[in-house]
C-alpha cells in the first residue's frame, strides 16, 4: 500500500513523488482542495487509486466514466486521478472537456456503474475537486466520502492488473440531443445566454439554437482565466451582469450557468433577479398542473412557499424540506420518488418522465424555455409576480475554517434550540419550530424563517433569512441569527450582505 506523507511540502523533491492530499479536502459530498496548496499530483493519483479500491470493495463492475471542466489545470489533474484509477485495475471511459451533469449522462449513455467528473464547480480558479458516484443517479455522500478518505489517507489504496484506458470522442453530441429530443419552440424566445466564459460556453449557446431560441451571447467564448467573473449564477456579481444585459437588449429572459454546468440562475425581462428557489416554485406549479399530486423536495435554504403556496396545495403537490447538497438531495429525490428538487444554490433535481435525477443546468434551461411555451401569453416577469410576495436574503457565508465550523454550528445549533425552548422571540416573531436536518432554520409564527448550516465546499457558515411580510422583518430575522452567530469568536466577515 501506498502512505500518503503528510509531511509533503511544495517545493520539494518529495512533492514530486510523494502524496500530499490535506484531510480537508475529503467534505460532506464532495472532494475539493486548493491545488497544488492542499493536494499535489501525486495525491491525486492516490485519491484514484483509493476511488479504483473502493469501487473493488464494493464489488463494482470496474469500469468508470471520467470527464473534467474547462480549466487550465483540470486535464492535469483528470490525468493524474485516471492513474490511479488503472493502477487499481479500473477501466476508464475518458469523456474529455465536459460538463458535470454530462459526465453523469455518460454513466447511463456509456452503461459506465460509476462517474468521477474533475472539477471545482462553482469555485474561483486554484480550486479543484472531483464528483463521483456509484449508483447512478446519485452521488458520493458522508458515508461513501468517509469511507473513501480512510482508504486514501490510511495507505490502503490496491493496485490491481486489469486497469485500461479509452477515449470516448461523441458524448457531447449525445448528450446535447438528450437535451433536446423532439422539442421545438413554437413561440419567439430570445435569452441572454451567461456563462461566464466557463464550460457551458461550449454547450448552451449550439443547445439554444438548437430548440429555436434566438440568443444574446454574454461571455461565452471559453476562456479558463474567467476575465469578467468566476461563473456562478447565485452570486450577485453574475446576476447584476445578467440582468444588465437583459435590459441593454430587450430579452425575455436571462438564463446563467456555472463553472461545470449543473447549476441554473434567472433574470427576467425586467432584470429582476429571481433567486433559484423561487424559480423552482414557478416550475413546481407548472409541473403541478401536468403531474398533480406530485412530491417536490426543498433545500433547508428554500423558500417556504413549497409548503404554502395555495397553486400548489390546489393540485395535491406535498413539499419536502431536506438537507442541502447535491448529493443529499439527488438521494432523497430517488429515496421517496419525487418529481423534481429544488435547491436555492441553482441545482434542480428533475426525474421521473422529465429527467434522470442527476442535476443538470442544461436541461433546467429546456424545461424553462418550454415552460415558456406552454404559457405564451406570460413574461417571466408575469409569471414571478404571480407568486405571493416574499422577502429573501441572498446566500451569505461568513468565514468559519473547515476545522472549525461544524463544531461552532452544533453550539449555535444548540443556542436557537434554547431559544425556542425559553419562549424567545426571533425578528420580534414567536418562535414555532427549530427544524434541525441540516443545521437549523428558525420557523416562526407567520412562516417566516431564519437558517443557519455549514458550507460543504468552503470554510464557511451559511445563514439564509426570509419573511412573508416585509423587508423590515427579513432583516430583523437576520438581525436576530447574526446577533446568535457573533457569539461565536470563530466566525468572521461575510462575503455579502444585505
Amino acid at each position: 500500500m501506498t502512505e500518503p506523507a503528510p509531511e509533503v511540502t511544495q517545493n520539494t523533491w518529495e512533492f514530486l513523488r510523494d502524496p500530499m492530499i490535506a484531510p480537508t479536502g475529503f467534505r460532506e459530498y464532495d472532494a475539493r482542495w486548493k491545488y497544488p496548496d492542499d493536494i499535489n499530483l501525486p495525491g491525486v493519483t492516490a485519491l484514484g487509486l483509493g476511488l479504483g479500491t473502493q469501487m473493488m470493495q464494493r464489488g463494482i463492475e470496474p469500469v468508470i466514466a471520467v470527464g473534467n471542466d474547462y480549466r487550465d489545470y483540470s486535464l492535469a489533474i483528470k490525468n493524474a486521478l485516471i492513474i490511479g484509477l488503472i493502477q487499481a485495475g479500473i477501466h476508464v471511459k475518458d469523456i474529455g472537456p465536459a460538463l458535470s451533469p454530462m459526465a453523469y449522462f455518460a454513466q447511463f449513455h456509456l452503461d459506465a456503474p460509476a462517474v468521477a467528473m474533475v472539477t471545482a464547480s462553482h469555485n474561483p480558479n486554484g480550486w479543484t475537486g472531483v464528483k463521483m458516484g456509484f449508483e447512478r443517479p446519485l452521488t458520493h455522500g458522508p458515508d461513501e466520502m468517509a469511507e473513501l478518505r480512510d482508504i486514501v489517507l490510511g495507505g490502503y489504496g490496491k493496485p490491481l492488473s486489469g486497469g485500461g484506458y479509452e477515449f470516448i470522442a461523441d458524448v457531447r453530441e449525445a448528450y446535447l440531443d438528450d437535451l433536446v429530443g423532439d422539442f421545438k419552440m413554437t413561440r419567439p424566445l430570445k435569452v441572454v445566454c451567461a456563462t461566464g466564459n466557463g464550460t457551458a460556453s461550449a454547450f448552451a449557446p449550439e443547445l439554444f439554437r438548437r430548440i429555436g431560441v434566438e440568443i444574446v451571447e454574454s461571455h461565452n467564448r471559453l476562456d479558463y482565466t474567467f476575465p469578467h467573473y468566476n461563473p456562478n449564477p447565485e452570486a450577485m456579481e453574475m446576476l447584476h451582469d445578467m440582468s444588465a444585459s437583459v435590459k441593454a437588449s430587450g430579452a425575455d429572459l436571462a438564463l446563467g450557468f456555472d463553472g461545470d454546468g449543473d447549476r441554473c440562475g434567472v433574470v427576467d425581462d425586467e432584470g429582476e433577479e429571481i433567486f433559484a428557489d423561487k424559480v423552482g416554485v414557478i416550475l413546481a406549479r407548472d409541473l403541478a398542473r401536468l403531474y398533480p399530486g406530485s412530491t417536490f423536495v426543498a433545500d433547508v435554504k428554500s423558500t417556504g412557499l413549497f409548503a404554502s403556496d395555495s397553486e400548489l396545495l390546489k393540485y395535491d403537490v406535498k413539499a419536502d424540506y431536506w438537507k442541502t447538497g447535491h448529493s443529499h438531495m439527488k438521494r432523497r429525490v430517488k429515496e421517496i420518488g419525487a418529481l423534481a428538487g429544488f435547491e436555492k444554490s441553482g441545482h434542480y433535481f428533475l426525474s421521473g418522465p422529465i429527467g434522470r435525477g442527476y442535476d443538470c443546468g442544461m436541461r433546467v434551461a429546456v424545461e424553462i424555455c418550454k415552460l415558456m411555451d406552454r404559457n405564451p401569453d406570460k413574461s417571466m416577469s408575469d409569471l414571478r409576480r404571480a407568486l405571493p410576495q416574499t422577502w429573501a436574503t441572498p446566500t451569505m457565508s461568513p468565514f468559519a475554517a473547515d476545522t472549525e465550523k461544524y463544531a461552532i454550528l452544533d453550539r449555535l445549533v444548540d443556542r436557537l434550540v434554547e431559544k425556542n425552548a425559553a419562549g424567545e422571540k426571533i425578528g420580534g416573531r414567536a418562535i414555532k419550530e427549530v427544524v434541525t436536518v441540516n443545521g437549523a432554520r428558525v420557523i416562526l409564527e407567520n412562516g417566516g424563517w431564519g437558517l443557519v448550516r455549514a458550507s460543504s465546499n468552503t470554510p464557511n457558515l451559511v445563514v439564509v433569512c426570509e419573511s412573508p411580510d416585509s423587508e423590515a422583518e427579513m432583516r430583523a430575522i437576520f438581525k436576530d441569527i447574526d446577533r446568535v452567530i457573533r457569539t461565536e469568536p470563530g466566525v468572521g466577515d461575510y462575503d455579502q450582505s444585505i
